[in-house]
């Protein structure tokens, strides 16, 4: 434990070299401009964009020649997805029809240890992941790299799955098993333990506390903040604009949602898949059965469509505008969206009930399928065959109103609909988020009452913040934090990978034998 609060204490003291920097240059700001009152999110702006930037050179550095550069944290995550894809023998097609026999509950042995069923533990993991990104990111990126990103998208979804599933193998194997029979797993225990494992007992802390920090930084922004935020600026815009109740006090909506998330997260993991194994569904369902209408409302276009999305995959300027635009443009707020390689679902899956590792990671390569090869390319193509993606978009807001546009040429009331969608997909991330934040801050503090309900309360403030401010620095700095996350977790994937592998062979074989059995 010295070990591990040592190492806590030495990342902080980096991160606060950067702060002390950002305020620095904040002081000088403020000397070198006329003093005049500022706002609220004036004020937050002010000390959060130098430490927003500092950060963010470090997470998302460029690498490259000339025009053509992009984030190293691309070329991680992108580069992670292909090897694990080969090294586990293409699981993403493979184990695909073994996922929805497990899924529908096949190989359920009632006498297993855990907390949720395997679709709940998937719900959860969809939940955090299902939201904005698959309504503004798409938007975003198609506007940005034409048709031909709608390919790319489906390239990182489909090497996504293999990484989902060797993160999340990893973290129900080396779970811990608390006195109350809660479970806590993920990146910091298969980090921490499995690399002692390894004779690497030192990186592995480094890497846990390192992780878990960013984690917690993340829930608090990305997964929180950003998505309260847009639920509250969507609520505005069905109420009334400017006339609304809700403009300029957004932060009574964050009260309300506050409330909600806060009543969700006291149950634990129980009580969160509670709300995500029917919310997650039903969105995922509403969205995906208007998309259809859309399209085949347009049926004679289907075919120019593919046309355009295919050619324009692999032109110079939509392989370079296409990649680049989906997976930079995009996937900082969402179009990479399924958080494959980033580690967060490994701690919703940790929780399933069963004592075979193998099958929650083959059940976890459903997400990125879900998330990014089917709800993504819905919106993609809902965009494509209205023609929509001609029209440029600089963020989240008018992306979100081109897609609703676009949804509403041939449905004219969905926006509405979409409305409601958006609060709902913003409700079920944040209860997530709120979960893989909690596991990483108990990690670092330990399990009681007083450290669980320590987080949640701070949880839910920044719920109320989150929706009183349009501090854009605040939310880049959470996006940052997210993806900071995927350097120590791939490191230790790529570390654990062979006994993963050799996990699977043993798996399948077994299966095959009958040994593991079908229990209905």
């Amino acid at each position: 434990m010295k070990l591990k609060n040592t190492f806590v204490l030495l990342i902080i003291f980096i991160f606060s070299i950067g702060f002390s920097y950002a305020q620095e240059d904040s002081t000088n700001i403020k000397n070198t401009t006329e003093k005049t009152a500022l706002t609220f999110d004036e004020q937050i702006n002010q000390v959060m964009t130098p430490a927003t930037a500092f950060i963010s050179d470090i997470v998302f550095f460029q690498v490259g020649a000339g025009e053509y550069t992009v984030p190293f944290v691309l070329i991680w995550l992108i580069l992670s997805g292909l090897v694990f894809t080969i090294y586990m023998g293409f699981i993403n097609l493979t184990g695909f029809r073994h996922a929805l026999d497990v899924i529908a509950g096949k190989f359920d042995n009632p006498n297993d240890s855990g907390e949720v069923s395997h679709f709940q533990a998937l719900t959860a993991a969809l939940s955090g992941t299902v939201g904005v990104g698959n309504i503004a990111g798409v938007a975003i990126a198609i506007s940005l790299g034409g048709p031909g990103a709608t390919f790319w998208m489906i390239v990182a979804g489909f090497l996504g799955m293999s990484s989902k599933f060797v993160e999340c193998t990893l973290g129900l194997k080396y779970r811990k098993k608390n006195a109350d029979g809660s479970v806590s797993g993920g990146p910091m225990y298969y980090l921490d333990k499995g690399l002692e494992k390894r004779g690497m007992g030192w990186l592995g802390k480094i890497l846990a506390v390192f992780f878990a920090i960013a984690c917690i930084g993340g829930s608090f922004g990305g997964g929180n903040m950003v998505q309260v935020n847009q639920a509250t600026q969507q609520l505005i815009n069905v109420t009334g604009g400017e006339n609304s109740v809700f403009f300029n006090q957004g932060w009574l909506f964050g009260v309300i949602m506050a409330v909600v998330v806060g009543f969700i997260i006291i149950g634990g993991i129980k009580g969160i898949v509670k709300v995500t194994d029917k919310v997650v569904p039903l969105m995922v369902g509403v969205y995906v059965i208007a998309a259809l209408v859309v399209i085949f409302g347009n049926v004679t276009k289907i075919p120019q469509a593919f046309s355009q999305i295919l050619s324009g995959a692999f032109t110079p300027e939509a392989g370079y505008g296409g990649m680049i635009g989906v997976l930079i443009m995009g996937f900082r707020r969402a179009a990479f969206s399924n958080e494959a390689g980033i580690g967060s679902a490994s701690i919703a899956h940790a929780a399933a009930k069963t004592d075979e590792p193998i099958s929650e990671g083959i059940v976890s390569l459903l997400e990125p399928f879900i998330d990014t090869v089917i709800i993504c390319t819905m919106t993609a193509l809902v965009i494509v065959i209205t023609g929509e993606y001609q029209n440029q978009v600089s963020g989240n807001q008018e992306a979100i109103s081109l897609t609703s546009r676009a949804f509403g040429s041939v449905i004219s009331w969905f926006p509405i609909v979409l409305s409601i969608a958006v609060i709902l997909f913003a409700l079920s991330t944040m209860v997530s988020w709120s979960y893989y934040g909690l596991k990483a801050w108990t990690y670092l503090f330990g399990e009681s009452q007083a450290s669980d309900i320590t987080y949640k309360f701070i949880f839910c403030i920044f719920i109320v913040i989150g929706s009183a401010i349009n501090a854009t620095s605040v939310f880049d700095f959470g996006d940052a934090m997210i993806f900071a996350m995927c350097f120590p977790n791939v490191l230790g994937l790529y570390i654990l990978a062979p006994e993963v592998r050799k996990d699977l062979l043993s798996y399948m074989a077994r299966v095959k034998s009958g040994e593991i059995k079908r229990f209905s």
